[in-house]
C-alpha cells in the first residue's frame, strides 16, 4: 500500500511541475497513447471545422476587467440540482476512457469526487455503475437510447439502483459521424489489432504495458461492463456489431417523455443546438439542456457551443439549467459561458489528456488548473463568486465595424431566430 501511495504521490508532484496549463497536458497524452488512441480523443469530424470554430469562438470573446473591488474571500463554488460543485464544471461522458488508463473510470470519477465536481459515466464505459458507485460523488450517468429500448431501460434501471444523481441522454448520435483518421488508424469498434496499429502500439511501451498488459494480466480484455447481459461483450469482439446495436434512426420526443417518467432524478439532455428544440425538451420535463456539438466530432458544419449558447438561455429562461460543452481548454472558457448564461461547462478532452498521462494524478492536476484559472479570472474580474458571473463581464466594442463581427454579435444579443 505505501509503495502505491508512493507512486501516486509521485506522479501528483510530477504533475505539478511539469503541467502548467491543460496544452500541457495534452503534450503528455500524446507522447503515452498510441496514435489511434490519441487521435480519437484529440480530433473532430471530416475537416475539423467544428473543432477549430468551437476554439475560434472562445478566443474572440473579451471580459472586462473591474478595479477597486475587495474580492477577498472569493470563492469558485456553486450549486445545481441541490448540490454544491466546488466550481462550475463536470467531467461529461468520454466513452474510450478507459483504454486510455487501466481502470480509467475508476480513476476520472475518483479525481472529480476528490475535487467536488460531478462524474459523468458514459453508456460504454468499461467500468460498471456499481464500481463507481462504490468510490461515491455526485454522479451521472450518460445514456444512448438504443433502437431496443428496452435494452436502454435496463441501463437506466441500473444506473438508479446504483444511486447516480442524474442521467443524461445523448440525442446528436442518430448517424454515425464521419471520423476518417479512425479508419486509416484502423480504429474501430469493436476494437481489433491491424499491422499498422500493432507497429504503433508497439512504439508506445508506457500505454502497452501500464494499460493493456494489465488489464490482459488481470483477466483479460476489458468488456462493456453496463451493457446487459444479453449483448454484452468484449472491446475486441468480432461478434458484436456495435454500430447497429447503437444506431437509433427512430429517436423522438417520445422517447424523452417515457425517460422522464422512469427516471425519478435531474434529466439533462445532451446535443441542444436550436432554441425550439430547447424549449420542446423543457417542456417534456428536461431539467436542464446540455449545449453541444459534440466537441466538434459529428456535425463538421455545426456552429460553435458559445455562439448559439444566448439563444439557447434566452429560450429557456428561468425554467430549467442550461449546460454547454465542447472545446473549453481554460478557466476563462468556462467564465465566458457563465457571463452568456450557462450554469456549468462539461469537460471532455481537458481530463482525459491529464488521465491519459498520468492516470488519477493527471485528472486531478487538469480540474486544479481549471478552478485556479477560474479563480484567477473571477478574482481579475472584481468578482468574489460565481453568482456574480453576468453579462456585464462581456467586453463590446461598439466602434468595431459591424460587417466583420455580425455573425457573432448576434449571438452575444440573443437573438432567437429557432432555425439556425
Amino acid at each position: 500500500m505505501s509503495e502505491k501511495l508512493s507512486v501516486s504521490a509521485q506522479r501528483t508532484a510530477r504533475m505539478q511541475r511539469s503541467a502548467r496549463n491543460i496544452a500541457d497536458l495534452r503534450s503528455m497524452a500524446s507522447k503515452r497513447l498510441p496514435r489511434a488512441f490519441f487521435e480519437f480523443v484529440d480530433r473532430g469530424t471530416e475537416d475539423e471545422v467544428a473543432l477549430q470554430r468551437n476554439r475560434d469562438a472562445l478566443e474572440q470573446i473579451r471580459l472586462s476587467a473591474r478595479v477597486f473591488v475587495d474580492i477577498d474571500g472569493r470563492s469558485t463554488e456553486t450549486e445545481l440540482f441541490g448540490r454544491k460543485w466546488a466550481m462550475p464544471a463536470a467531467i461529461g461522458p468520454t466513452g474510450v476512457t478507459g483504454l486510455l488508463w487501466h481502470d480509467g473510470e475508476r480513476a476520472l470519477a475518483r479525481a472529480a469526487a476528490h475535487a467536488g465536481v460531478p462524474f459523468t459515466l458514459a453508456t460504454s464505459s468499461v467500468a460498471s455503475v456499481e464500481e463507481i458507485a462504490e468510490i461515491g460523488g455526485n454522479l451521472w450517468y450518460q445514456l444512448y437510447l438504443w433502437r431496443d429500448r428496452a435494452l436502454s431501460y435496463q441501463m437506466v434501471d441500473c444506473a438508479r439502483q446504483a444511486g447516480f444523481h442524474a442521467l443524461v441522454i445523448t440525442v446528436d448520435g442518430v448517424v454515425s459521424p464521419n471520423r476518417e483518421y479512425n479508419l486509416r488508424n484502423g480504429y474501430t469498434v469493436p476494437f481489433h489489432f491491424t499491422a499498422s496499429n500493432t507497429l504503433d502500439v508497439l512504439r508506445h511501451p508506457r500505454w502497452l504495458f501500464g494499460t493493456m498488459g494489465r488489464y490482459l494480466l488481470g483477466g483479460g480484455i476489458p468488456e462493456f461492463k453496463n451493457y446487459p447481459p444479453e449483448v454484452r461483450a468484449r472491446v475486441t469482439a468480432r461478434t458484436m456489431d456495435r454500430r447497429a446495436l447503437l444506431s437509433n434512426p427512430t429517436l423522438c420526443w417520445d422517447d424523452l417523455r417515457t425517460l422522464r417518467r422512469a427516471w425519478p432524478g435531474p434529466l439533462i439532455v445532451k446535443g441542444i443546438m436550436r432554441p425550439d428544440d430547447a424549449r420542446q425538451a423543457v417542456s417534456l420535463g428536461a431539467d436542464a439542456v446540455l449545449v453541444s456539438n459534440h466537441g466538434g466530432r459529428n456535425l463538421d458544419s455545426a456552429p460553435a457551443t458559445i455562439e448559439v449558447l444566448p439563444r439557447i438561455t434566452e429560450a429557456v429562461g428561468e425554467r430549467a439549467a442550461v449546460l454547454v460543452d465542447s472545446g473549453f481548454r481554460r478557466g476563462s472558457d468556462i467564465v465566458k459561458a457563465l457571463a452568456l448564461g450557462a450554469r456549468g461547462v462539461l469537460l471532455g478532452r481537458g481530463p482525459l489528456y491529464g488521465m491519459a498521462a498520468a492516470g488519477e494524478a493527471g485528472a486531478a492536476r487538469a480540474l486544479a488548473i481549471y478552478r485556479e484559472e477560474i479563480d484567477r479570472i473571477i478574482g481579475l474580474l472584481g468578482l468574489r463568486s460565481i453568482a456574480d458571473v453576468g453579462p456585464d463581464c462581456i467586453w463590446r466594442d461598439d466602434r468595431t465595424d459591424q460587417g466583420k463581427r455580425q455573425s457573432f454579435a448576434s449571438t452575444l444579443e440573443g437573438n432567437d431566430d429557432d432555425g439556425t
